[in-house]
């Protein structure tokens, strides 16, 4: 059965690989899946259609035959769960795998997004700079855990896993930034994800919507 994905017709990121489509895209290019994309305006993301697959009215979605899925961290999940190379057959070093996807949504993620949401939304505000520097301790925080556990290993546990593939969507928010930058180990784990034939094949997929829409 043909998967089906969705994006953004035309991306806020501009073709740099932050839309969270991009995660779902380098899943099925790590397991040799085929896909097809199904573009969306955002006036289309919030009709009953479009509702009816992601009730908040985000991307991405996912289709296959009866199944329709949302939320990029489940198609993630359910991907590495039904093809080889996203999760380790060793059931420990499976649960620490999933563990590390939990770790990149729910820890890491969180502040990163509301500082990029914050330099959008709120940079005109009073409270601009008390709250970027508020996110930016935390970011800092956690970046500092995260490098320690990581030390000079290529990936968090063993071999590259859907962890590492949500953990490298997730830093690449701050790719260039001295929050990043203060951590060496970080910066060359970043490249490494990048470096991915997958990734480079699912980025380049990605970049090519923002290309023609901009062409158009």
């Amino acid at each position: 059965m043909t998967i089906t994905i969705t994006a953004f017709e035309r991306s806020p990121d501009r073709g740099r690989g932050l839309a969270r489509d991009m995660r779902v895209r380098w899943a099925l290019e790590e397991v040799g899946e085929p896909y097809e994309v199904r573009l969306v305006s955002f006036a289309k993301l919030k009709e009953p259609a479009h509702l009816a697959l992601q009730p908040f009215g985000q991307i991405p979605t996912y289709e296959e035959g009866d199944l329709a899925l949302f939320e990029s961290g489940a198609i993630v999940f359910h991907i590495a769960e039904r093809h080889a190379g996203l999760l380790p057959e060793d059931a420990n070093a499976r649960a620490r795998a999933i563990a590390w996807m939990f770790a990149a949504l729910n820890t890491i993620e969180p502040p990163i997004f509301d500082r990029a949401l914050a330099t959008i939304m709120e940079r005109n505000e009073p409270w601009y700079e008390q709250r970027l520097h508020s996110l930016e301790l935390t970011i800092g925080k956690r970046l500092t855990d995260l490098s320690r556990r990581l030390g000079d290993a290529d990936w968090l546990d063993g071999a590259f896993s859907a962890g590492d593939l949500l953990m490298v969507t997730i830093l690449l928010r701050l790719k260039g930034s001295a929050l990043l930058g203060n951590h060496p180990n970080l910066v060359a784990y970043l490249a490494r994800g990048e470096a991915r034939p997958a990734y480079i094949s699912a980025f380049a997929a990605q970049l090519a919507v923002f290309t023609a829409a901009s062409a158009g």
